[in-house]
């Protein structure tokens, strides 16, 4: 109920508001949902290592003294082939672009430990850039962490950017040393001549003359070997791409800005997250200040108990799952009493989802119990029922 007013009053508003509206986009399993909620300082959106584990729009809200900003977690951005293997809503293929229509900034996602799909942008993200030159974009490369080579950070950079960034183009004077074990923060991608109307210089941004005073003789060997720049040249401006353009492109050459983090752990996502409230721009808040996301309580019970599903079950199993709450409500002692009815469509799917001993279901109910705690900050009482489709 508290929840439901909040979203119906009209928002309280600082007396000289500021807001801006992020849409994150990227392929499956970038990690766009685990950014959100690092960026929101609570899990409210649904986290699995099973790609379309989030499965329509959903909004959060962080509000920072006179600034608010409005994030759009998305979707995967697939395609109708995809959509159709993995039973996913329509809203899934329109969703992504959905957002990108009311996005004042974008954030493109990408997995650098997938080698896999690390060199490219897919076609989707691209054509849904193109879609939209006019929205300033912004590159985040997720899970460095994970990442042993560092250098290999550098041909990413040049990759999926074409070799420009801001509209000056990169070129690479020194390569990383090969055996260099140096972390994420240690990497500098520096510019020759950053514009002068930037409010802020991201950390993965530096100038050249940081980079040079850094190298004094205190450095050593190693740190020295495993430095690196991009010195930036004049460039032709962002320009339309069209079909034919993209069949040759990689990357995307209108980027604003790069920042290398580690989502799950929150490593940069400050970082990130300063630059996003230095970006917003005067206008109204478009939620109250006490607002965490759009969502109700409902959707996140469901969403959060997908992604346990998601989990623990085998490939495709859990995409044909019918999620059916048939209790909500106050317990005597306060606590949240809620009764979900998990439909499957085979006996086979049954008998997984139960699991030997009752041991599966038990595992998910007492998981997912545990996250609805953290984000309502109350007890929860979670019961779960396993039924085949009649």
């Amino acid at each position: 109920e508290e929840q439901s007013r909040l979203l119906r009053d009209r928002p309280d508003q600082p007396q000289n508001p500021k807001a801006l509206r992020i849409a994150i986009i990227g392929a499956p399993n970038a990690g766009k949902s685990t950014l959100s909620n690092q960026l929101l300082g609570r899990k409210v959106f649904p986290v699995s290592q099973k790609v379309h584990t989030t499965r329509c729009k959903a909004r959060g809200v962080v509000t920072c003294e006179d600034t608010q900003l409005i994030i759009l977690d998305t979707p995967g951005l697939t395609n109708p082939l995809k959509a159709k293997r993995h039973k996913l809503e329509e809203a899934m293929l329109r969703d992504p672009w959905d957002s990108m229509k009311h996005a004042d900034l974008v954030l493109v996602l990408v997995d650098v430990s997938d080698h896999w799909t690390r060199n490219s942008l897919s076609k989707e993200v691209l054509k849904c850039l193109s879609q939209f030159p006019h929205i300033p974009s912004v590159l985040v490369l997720n899970k460095v962490d994970l990442l042993k080579k560092k250098y290999i950070l550098l041909q990413l950079v040049t990759e999926l950017t074409e070799g420009i960034v801001n509209g000056k183009k990169l070129q690479v004077r020194s390569a990383f040393n090969h055996n260099s074990s140096s972390s994420a923060k240690s990497l500098q991608i520096t510019r020759a001549s950053p514009p002068e109307n930037r409010a802020h210089k991201p950390h993965c941004l530096q100038e050249t003359s940081q980079d040079q005073q850094g190298s004094s003789s205190n450095d050593s060997s190693d740190s020295r070997a495993s430095r690196s720049s991009l010195v930036a040249e004049a460039a032709q401006g962002p320009k339309r791409y069209g079909p034919r353009d993209r069949k040759n492109m990689k990357g995307w050459p209108c980027f604003q800005e790069i920042f290398m983090l580690a989502a799950l752990h929150g490593e940069e996502v400050d970082t990130l997250k300063r630059y996003l409230l230095m970006q917003a721009k005067p206008g109204p808040w478009e939620f109250h200040s006490g607002v965490l996301t759009s969502q109700s309580p409902q959707e996140i019970c469901d969403n959060i108990i997908r992604e346990k599903i998601l989990e623990y079950l085998p490939l495709e199993v859990p995409y044909g799952v019918i999620q059916v709450t048939e209790m909500w409500e106050e317990g005597p002692s306060g606590e949240l009493l809620i009764m979900q009815n998990l439909v499957v469509p085979r006996k086979s799917h049954m008998m997984m989802l139960i699991g030997r001993g009752g041991k599966v279901i038990s595992r998910i109910a007492q998981e997912a119990g545990q996250d609805l705690m953290n984000v309502f900050l109350c007890d929860v009482r979670l019961k779960l029922k396993v039924e085949v489709k009649s």
